[in-house]
């Protein structure tokens, strides 16, 4: 029940500033690692912010994340 209450917690909340920095850069065509480059953290960091925005917009890939951030206007290219 608390995962289930912590998930809907997470999901509510927008993007943070980093997600949508990794968001845009991944809509820009960089990869994983050029964006961990690029904003010199770790490729896991990059990871992460990927996972968490994948799950606050309810996506099913990081492709689809990409698209519905875009769509919603959380970030532009």
């Amino acid at each position: 029940m608390l995962v289930e209450i912590a998930a809907t917690e997470t999901r509510r909340r927008g993007l943070t500033a980093r997600e949508r920095q990794v968001l845009t850069l991944l809509a820009r065509g960089y990869t994983g690692e050029e964006v961990a480059r690029e904003l010199g953290v770790s490729g896991e960091t990059v990871r992460a912010h990927v996972r968490n925005s994948v799950t606050k917009l309810r996506a099913r890939t990081r492709l689809h994340a990409v698209v519905l951030a875009l769509q919603r206007g959380e970030i532009t290219p």
